[in-house]
């Protein structure tokens, strides 16, 4: 079997958990945590939240690093390549690698127009503080710089009016210009910074902007803490707010919804990254006597303290101590909370512009870290299917995911396509991937080369229970999950899809996208098996 032209490696040990700290942390945490709490019981949200981060995340991401690892001492760095050398070269996992690279491709496609959004509502702070210097400046359509409304009403309509989410195809008019032009630059600089490689692009990318992360959450978090109660809103206090967001809401009839558990556990595949080809693909570049077990740890408790401790404190509780019950009814909506209701927080609160412009200036940077990490398992999956030149499959890669881009503007009108994308790219495929992937590691990987792809190069001790943990827990837990999901709730989720012409629209858009990495796999795999044949055939005929 040839294998890839690419030797990338991880240029330290601290970058490596920087660039997969990056991609976990994201808006997954400061944004989706806390709607997915809000919507699903609160503190009773929490309980399926916190087994799923006990008997799926932990044991899996170190797995999953390892895995990684394993399948980039052999030349292979997307999931197609590493489950096909780590199942001892089977071409039925190699097939299912190839279209679980669906996860993070899809997920980005959508992705960068929400990292956009975060751009353009940090420019637009700036404009703001820029105005008493006589340099302000407004992206937003009919509005003045900075972002100061008179009502709740006000601040929904700015972001429909931004986002297009009143009707489809509002974005290509004169009002979609900013949001298109800011699209076009995030876009530019996530392209770009594939083409530099793992350690001259998302490395150094990665360790520039953790200090700028760290700045902001702490400017976020030390304003929540001081924030005083609003006039005329007694009763509403920061423990109010975090009683909202921690107190079990009905948790006898929470916890009986198949989609709750399936909202838990798809949350801690979005925010750690593991189960969407992420970590799998920057765990191929870590070298062979590098430590993996400490950093998948330490990458896991980062997300976690990013995604529960500042996502769960610096979102929720100043919206209900500012806005009471009418952030309530609307704080379960990932789009409503982050742009909507915390620019009305922010509106109220003394030097908002400045604490609006490091929020969203937080959100960017924690974006762009993810985003990037979606990029790089679609660019290796073409060097293996196609030894293409890097900046040959970054540009496939690049025209690939502004098609999938173009029909989420497309479809503007109540952000369904947007939805469409989410929820079947974020929500249904990690658990197909996890569920392939903890197989692969059980039965055909096996215990003894995981242990000692864990144990090469470690810091710590990996615990002998890692394997077992994945067999008995988390391979039982995400089966039953799952299956119980697809009983109870999967056809009324593609009805509710089918019935709205942009979803159906979205979905068709979705499979052709499937059935074309499936496709290709299949190729790939097939020629990979017909050059070992060769091989063996030419070693027994010298």
């Amino acid at each position: 079997m040839k294998k890839p032209m690419q030797n990338e490696h991880w240029g330290s040990r601290l970058g490596v958990v920087l660039a997969v700290s990056g991609s976990a942390v994201g808006l997954g945490n400061f944004l989706r945590f806390p709607a997915q709490a809000a919507s699903n019981g609160g503190g009773a949200f929490m309980i399926p939240y916190l087994i799923a981060l006990v008997a799926v995340a932990i044991p899996l991401a170190s797995a999953e690093w390892a895995l990684g690892r394993y399948g980039g001492r052999r030349g292979m760095h997307s999931p197609m390549g590493i489950y096909y050398v780590a199942s001892g070269r089977r071409p039925f996992f190699g097939v299912c690698g190839g279209g679980l690279t669906f996860t993070a491709f899809v997920i980005n496609m959508y992705y960068l127009f929400v990292e956009s959004w975060c751009a353009l509502y940090a420019l637009q702070y700036l404009g703001g503080l820029l105005a008493p210097l006589g340099l302000g400046f407004s992206l937003f359509p009919n509005q003045a710089p900075g972002l100061s409304l008179d009502s709740a009403a006000a601040y929904q309509d700015a972001f429909l009016a931004t986002t297009g989410a009143t009707r489809d195809r509002a974005l290509f008019g004169a009002n979609g210009a900013s949001v298109l032009g800011v699209f076009a630059l995030c876009a530019i600089a996530n392209f770009w910074l594939i083409y530099r490689g793992v350690s001259k692009g998302i490395e150094r990318f990665c360790k520039a902007v953790a200090p700028l992360i760290l700045i902001c959450s702490i400017i976020i978090i030390f304003r929540v803490l001081t924030l005083d109660n609003p006039t005329g809103k007694e009763g509403q206090s920061l423990l109010d707010g975090l009683g909202f967001m921690w107190n079990p809401q009905n948790a006898a009839e929470t916890l009986k919804k198949p989609s709750v558990w399936l909202a838990a556990t798809s949350q801690i595949f979005f925010s750690t990254s593991i189960c969407t080809s992420a970590v799998l693909c920057y765990g191929s570049y870590v070298q062979a006597k590098r430590d993996v077990a400490l950093s998948s740890l330490t990458s896991t408790m980062t997300n976690e303290f990013c995604e529960v401790c500042l996502g769960g404190l610096m979102i929720v509780p100043p919206a209900i101590m500012f806005l009471g019950a009418a952030a309530s009814e609307k704080i379960g909506s990932v789009f409503s909370l982050g742009f909507v209701i915390l620019p009305n927080v922010f509106g109220q609160m003394p030097a908002g512009q400045f604490f609006g412009f490091a929020f969203f200036a937080l959100l960017f940077f924690a974006a762009i870290t993810s985003s990037i990490s979606q990029l790089q398992p679609a660019s290796a999956f073409l060097e293996e299917a196609f030894g293409w030149t890097r900046g040959k499959r970054v540009l496939a890669v690049a025209l690939a995911e502004l098609t999938g881009t173009f029909v989420v503007c497309w479809f503007t009108e109540g952000l369904v396509a947007l939805d469409a994308f989410d929820f079947w790219s974020a929500n249904f495929m990690p658990f197909l991937c996890a569920l392939v992937q903890t197989t692969l590691i059980v039965f055909f990987l096996g215990r003894k080369k995981l242990r000692d792809e864990l144990d090469s190069g470690a810091i710590i001790k990996t615990s002998k229970y890692v394997f077992p943990a994945i067999a008995f827990v988390s391979l039982p837990y995400l089966a039953i999950v799952f299956g119980f999901w697809l009983y109870g709730e999967f056809v009324n989720k593609c009805k509710e899809f089918a019935a709205k012409p942009g979803s159906l629209t979205s979905e068709i858009f979705l499979l052709a996208v499937f059935a074309a990495l499936v496709i290709v796999s299949i190729f790939t795999v097939l020629r990979w098996k017909r050059e070992e044949r060769l091989g063996k055939e030419k070693g027994a005929n010298l």
